[in-house]
């Protein structure tokens, strides 16, 4: 479509996104309903990559803080981040109309996904085949907020969208202060002084560094993801030289 502000996304979503109101693991029906979404906006011509969390199953730092050695609670989460693209993948390709797709994979796992190689990445996307990367960076200590960047940046992204259960940036945690200010928009710079924690720092540096956009959107409202493919105003956006307000 012509209306489209961006052509070639990079979608970072939460692994808590895929659990709706559970606690723990993967509701069929929210990731049915993402898999709509998606296959909406790649019909009409958007490139999309995918990058997915595992925090629906196990959060390394989480496990960290709970006795077990980093970089092993680390790698854990990576496995549980394919275990996310793979769901991801099957709800795309079991939808009316499938939406072709590939899963690739930060750590070698030959028998269910491809390994990430960044030119062949760019190729699946040119035919338009939907990329899901799996298993983060392939190194412990990174989040997959830092993937998001990282992989954005490679593949030459117009934009990262961070669908969230939040509608924006805030200068304060909402849920514990009423007052707490949404921002339409903010640049790096200020982002990276305040500590906002929507993303973490490496991410948006990376961003910053590689002059990548990034809308912060909520995912639970329908349509969304359309919108901000079409560049309407939701949630925050943040970019290097936009005003604060």
């Amino acid at each position: 479509m012509d209306n489209l502000k961006y052509k070639r996304v990079l979608l970072k979503l939460s692994g808590e996104a895929l659990m709706g109101d559970r606690s723990f693991g993967i509701d069929p029906e929210i990731v049915q309903t993402i898999a709509l979404e998606i296959a909406d906006i790649v019909r009409d011509g958007v490139e999309l990559a995918i990058v997915v969390g595992g925090g629906n199953i196990f959060r390394g730092i989480n496990g960290a803080a709970k006795g077990m050695d980093r970089a092993t609670a680390d790698y854990i989460g990576m496995i549980a981040t394919v275990m996310n693209a793979l769901t991801l993948q099957d709800a795309l390709e079991q939808l009316d109309e499938p939406v072709p797709t590939r899963v690739m994979t930060a750590i070698a796992m030959q028998e269910v996904a491809e390994p990430y190689i960044r030119r062949r990445a760019i190729r699946h996307l040119e035919t338009k085949r939907v990329v899901i990367f799996g298993a983060g960076s392939g190194n412990p200590f990174f989040t997959t907020d830092t993937t998001a960047a990282l992989r954005g940046a490679e593949i030459n992204a117009d934009v990262i969208f961070k669908a969230t259960k939040v509608d924006g940036i805030y200068d304060s945690d909402p849920k514990k202060n009423p007052d707490a200010k949404r921002y339409q928009s903010i640049n790096y710079a200020h982002a990276l002084s305040q500590d906002l924690q929507v993303m973490d720092t490496t991410a948006f540096a990376l961003c910053k560094e590689n002059n990548i956009p990034i809308v912060v959107f909520d995912l639970g409202v329908a349509g969304n993801i359309r919108r901000a493919v079409m560049g309407e105003s939701i949630g925050t956006y943040v970019g290097g030289s936009c005003e604060v307000n």
